[in-house]
């Protein structure tokens, strides 16, 4: 194989073989030897202080050899940014659902029955259902101990409210007076489903020493060794941490699940524990994307210029925080949107409720203000008289500008992104859009951006006696190919062909730390450590290399395939492996390059910005985007067809094209989800629809047929040979460029997601004559 080039190639993933031929290996298929099965019980209640457990029947069922309560476990909490969350309940329950019983036997039919048989008294509270409800004078609290509970940042909290989070730029008073228009809306988004492939589940081993081996459905096996750890009051030394296959995470698998009781039941029982969730129990007991209420107020002069916009922000956290805290201040960090404006307030308050915990889901807070600020945006423009591009093109950021709250901006492609999607969609040629009797089409437009840099990372590259390589990151692959652009990085750094680069699994005995496989951080991060350490790699190389060829290191140059040698001069070069020989067995010892570093930008600039609870002090490195959306839509019914879309993403470099046309095209489809039907919908304090016969998913019928994905290079200076992420910033703007081509289509404009046929028609009746 030629390695002139690897950096921009669709190359096939490394596992594609594996998945295609049902050989991969993930967490329900694994089996160890002796392995019992676990099954929960879950509170009926969703506010109740637990009286007592009768578990004698269940001590009793045929093949039960443990039943756990909350009374067995020590009183250690976890959290991702507030350590209020037990392993399982204790004391009391905050949602319906959550686990209180744990049982393990010899097979999942006998666990299952056994958890019948649990009797559990409770004492109901007052349940919090709503962010109303929890903000009202003399509300019931979720949690009495907020106070004292740890806080690993300045969280402003107290009574049912979690945390605040403020982020201002400019003088807001100033920027009404200089508008010339002024516009305010509210908008409210639903909890959403992750969804993914493979429900949740874990596999727990205790060896004779008394360690742990766990394996399990994750996106970070750092993540989770720490959250178990802290939930079970164990030293992290105790517990290994591994990740077999995993069938799609979106965030619902970035913090803690099951693994928790999982790992308890293994001590308990000495004996290997496997629990795996039922689909309806993934629904009920992990997470869901965060409902928001939004308002936004913003102020344009006449020629369209921004000038000024307030946003306000309530987010549903349910009963634990989670990565809550995180979600709300990074939301507000975007939703000042990819522009110039001025003078900007971004405040948001995440309330504890009595429902199911919301967490990480793709996007992280981004979709939910996107779709209100990007709306908005075109009601301004039509109020106007301003094309919706122009008004955006006019306001975009450049290379001089700076994001809200003064970080700097290294690569920014918004204006090419804008001008592919405005060709590509034929924008300019909208009004000739034809329509079938009975039908509407309208096209949409938005623009987003996403960061890239989060926290710490690292990875080792080692060159193995036969000139190959073995790259270990710690960084899991969740189907996204993060495998397959981090090996064609290694090896396009070190000029040799891809399949001599192995990539380790996961493993926290022997992977280099890394915080996870979320906020579309991986590319880039991780990307800049493999590089670095390749880097280090070839820096050994021509130390050897100039001592054997008896030339100065500057004169040496590596070739592809494997091989250093003396720059022009052909012929003067040694391979990889007699390098690495000479370093195995003679001198200087085996060549392994290593690099860890931590994303250390500031989120904001104290001289220009005010920032109070912020979650996420240094964050940065910035993806752009645009869509355009064709929709189609109904008179009878009010259904929306999205009939063509465009989705343009500026990911600085592009390592593996097709997985970056891939991350596109898949973010698109789950964002048309939020979008038009995805919708996690409660009976007072009881899921209703936690399965897939009730809750609806898009499917190849509904996700159009020409999506086409394109892609805007505008390199990152610290990038991986300039890359910057792509995971996300594909689903941001979905809801908002769609709401936008309805606009468009009926005159109608809709605030509330999902946009439902019965939405989309109310509002098309009522915005006629009589209506």
């Amino acid at each position: 194989m030629s390695v002139e080039s690897l950096i921009g190639r669709s190359l096939p993933r490394l596992e594609v073989r594996e998945k295609l031929t049902g050989r991969a290996q993930y967490t329900a298929d694994l089996y160890r030897p002796g392995m019992l099965h676990g099954a929960l019980v879950g509170s009926p209640h969703a506010h109740a202080r637990i009286v007592s457990y009768d578990v004698r029947a269940a001590r009793a069922a045929p093949g039960v050899r443990c039943v756990l309560t909350g009374d067995d476990f020590g009183d250690h909490r976890m959290g991702a940014f507030i350590k209020d969350e037990h392993a399982i309940a204790k004391g009391k329950v905050r949602y319906v659902g959550e686990p209180v019983v744990a049982i393990a036997a010899e097979t999942e039919e006998q666990a299952r029955a056994a958890a019948l048989l649990v009797e559990v008294r409770y004492e109901e509270l007052p349940a919090i259902l709503t962010p109303e409800d929890a903000l009202a004078p003399g509300a019931a609290l979720v949690h009495e101990d907020l106070a004292s509970y740890f806080k690993v940042f300045e969280a402003v909290c107290g009574g049912n409210v979690c945390s605040r989070t403020e982020l201002a730029e400019g003088d807001l008073a100033q920027g009404w007076r200089e508008s010339d228009l002024v516009v305010e809306s509210e908008y409210r988004t639903p909890a959403q489903a992750h969804v993914s492939l493979e429900p949740c589940g874990a596999l727990a081993e205790v060896d004779p020493a008394g360690r742990v081996t766990l394996w399990s459905a994750n996106q970070s096996v750092f993540r989770i060794q720490a959250s178990v750890c802290e939930s079970l009051g164990l030293p992290m030394s105790r517990l290994r941490c591994l990740t077999p296959r995993v069938g799609a995470g979106f965030g619902n698998k970035m913090e803690a699940h099951i693994q928790p009781i999982v790992v308890q039941l293994a001590l308990a029982t000495g004996r290997p524990v496997k629990l795996i969730l039922s689909r309806e129990e993934d629904f009920e007991i992990v997470r869901t994307r965060h409902p928001f209420q939004i308002r936004v107020k913003t102020g344009v002069r006449n020629d369209g210029t921004f000038v000024a916009r307030e946003v306000e922000v309530v987010a549903d956290g349910g009963a634990y925080a989670d990565d809550s805290p995180g979600v709300l201040g990074y939301s507000l960090l975007m939703a000042r949107g990819p522009y110039r404006i001025p003078h900007t307030r971004c405040r948001g308050t995440l309330v504890y409720t009595n429902k199911l915990r919301a967490g990480a889901f793709r996007g992280f807070g981004n979709p939910q203000v996107s779709f209100a600020t990007e709306t908005q945006i075109d009601e301004i423009a039509a109020r106007l008289g301003i094309d919706p591009v122009e008004i955006r093109r006019k306001n975009a950021l450049g290379t001089d500008d700076r994001w809200f709250c003064g970080q700097r901006l290294g690569s920014i492609g918004l204006a090419e992104c804008i001008a592919v999607a405005e060709r590509e969609s034929g924008w300019a040629d909208r009004a000739k859009l034809a329509s079938a009797p009975g039908k509407r089409r309208g096209l949409g437009f938005a623009c987003t951006a996403h960061i890239s840099g989060l926290l710490g990372t690292g990875a080792i590259v080692r060159l193995l006696e036969d000139g190959s390589v073995v790259l270990n990151t710690g960084a899991v692959d969740i189907g996204q190919g993060s495998d397959t652009v981090l090996t064609q990085i290694c090896a396009d750094a070190l000029k040799i062909p891809l399949d001599r680069v192995s990539i380790a699994s996961p493993d926290t005995d022997g992977s280099p730390y890394n915080w996870g496989t979320t906020a579309s951080r991986v590319t880039y991060t991780t990307g800049r450590a493999v590089f670095a350490a390749a880097r280090e790699v070839e820096r050994q190389i021509k130390t050897h290399a100039a001592e054997l060829l008896e030339c100065a290191e500057s004169d040496l140059e590596l070739r592809p395939g494997g091989v250093v040698g003396i720059k022009g001069v052909p012929g003067k070069e040694l391979p990889f492996v007699a390098i690495s020989a000479r370093a195995h067995w003679r001198k200087g010892g085996p060549i392994i390059g290593t690099n860890s570093w931590v994303f250390d930008q500031p989120t904001f600039d104290p001289k220009r910005a005010v920032a109070i609870g912020l979650p996420f002090p240094q964050i940065g490195v910035y993806s752009f985007g645009a869509l355009c959306v064709e929709v189609e839509v109904d008179e009878i019914t009010g259904k929306v067809d999205a009939r063509r879309a465009w989705t343009v993403a500026d990911v600085g470099r592009a390592i593996n094209r097709a997985s970056v046309e891939g991350q596109l095209e898949g973010a698109f489809a789950q964002g048309l989800g939020f979008a038009l039907v995805e919708e996690v919908v409660w009976d007072g304090p009881r899921l209703a629809n936690p399965t897939l016969m009730d809750y609806k998913v898009p499917t190849t019928l509904e996700v159009p047929y020409e999506l086409h994905a394109h892609i805007v290079e505008s390199p990152d200076p610290d990038g991986p040979f300039g890359a910057k992420g792509v995971g996300e910033i594909g689903i941001n703007v979905v809801a908002a460029a769609v709401a936008n081509a309805v606009a468009a289509a009926t005159g109608v404009r809709l605030r509330q997601l999902p946009m439902t046929p019965e939405r989309v028609l109310r509002g098309v009746l009522a915005s006629q004559p009589g209506g």
